[in-house]
């Protein structure tokens, strides 16, 4: 990741970005209404304004939280950053190779094995096969898992068992830019607590990669991140240290708690 020099030049630069999705609208409708569209080839559809003109810039090496209730659009941007969303309007530029811990396993093939799948999820990430096969080692150790389960289908796995192929084969491809949606969570007990000490190596100890991180536990932002951004109903509310960021989101949301209240009460 190289700057030209005397110009800075950010791992990520989110420029203006929305996202808007159309959808079909699912209510009870009249047997007259349904046959007038039908007549005009015509589907019921709604728009939905994911995210409404959002720009930032994430330096090198930095480790950005992302903090806002459900809906306010945080996955819709992890998704768009990816690559996986296309923006309907603005410019996202990433710098460097991307490893994403989105919805764990999308694009694994359950009728391949564990170990297939493995070197699918290392040259979508842009390794080598040489590379991969160098890591499928660390890869196989990192999941627990015996080497006769990573022979087999993967459809025939727990969900326990599919998160812990997806989590390790994600953080050992070496990003330049790695983005993390509420993956902390994957397998069981003792998974977690390997996923949680990897996840701090990735973060915290190795400075050279820049990270997304998406999660409801305010506590990891604040001790895990060096900036943070505040999402609401797809909006930019704040951007700078996770302190500030957060503290000020949570007096947000106590507000938006205690009008609920009221409004139940009237």
């Amino acid at each position: 990741m190289q700057a030209r020099r005397g110009v800075y030049e950010p791992a990520i630069s989110v420029e203006n970005l929305s996202v808007t999705y159309r959808v079909a609208i699912d209510r009870k409708q009249t047997l007259r209404s349904a046959a007038k569209r039908l007549g005009r080839r015509q589907r019921l559809v709604k728009e939905v304004h994911a995210l409404k003109d959002v720009s930032f810039s994430v330096s090198p090496g930095a480790v950005m939280g992302i903090v806002g209730a459900n809906g306010a659009g945080k996955s819709t941007l992890m998704r768009a950053v990816a690559g996986i969303l296309p923006p309907s309007k603005g410019r996202i530029v990433v710098n460097g190779r991307v490893s994403t811990l989105l919805a764990l396993g999308v694009g694994f093939n359950g009728a391949l094995s564990g170990r297939e799948n493995i070197l699918l999820g290392g040259l979508a990430a842009g390794l080598s096969r040489r590379q991969i096969e160098q890591r499928f080692e660390a890869i196989a150790d990192f999941t627990g898992l015996d080497i006769d389960i990573l022979e087999r289908p993967m459809r025939t796995y727990s969900s326990g068992q599919y998160s812990r192929v997806a989590f390790a084969v994600a953080v050992h491809m070496e990003p330049d830019v790695l983005i993390v949606d509420e993956a902390l969570s994957a397998g069981d007990a003792k998974f977690k607590k390997r996923a949680e000490a990897k996840m701090r190596e990735l973060v915290v100890e190795d400075s050279s990669r820049t990270v997304l991180l998406v999660t409801h536990g305010l506590a990891t932002i604040q001790k895990m991140c060096n900036e943070a951004i505040w999402l609401h109903e797809g909006r930019l509310m704040k951007h700078g240290q996770p302190g500030h960021v957060t503290r000020d989101y949570m007096k947000f949301m106590a507000v938006q708690e205690s009008e609920a209240t009221a409004l139940e009460d009237i």
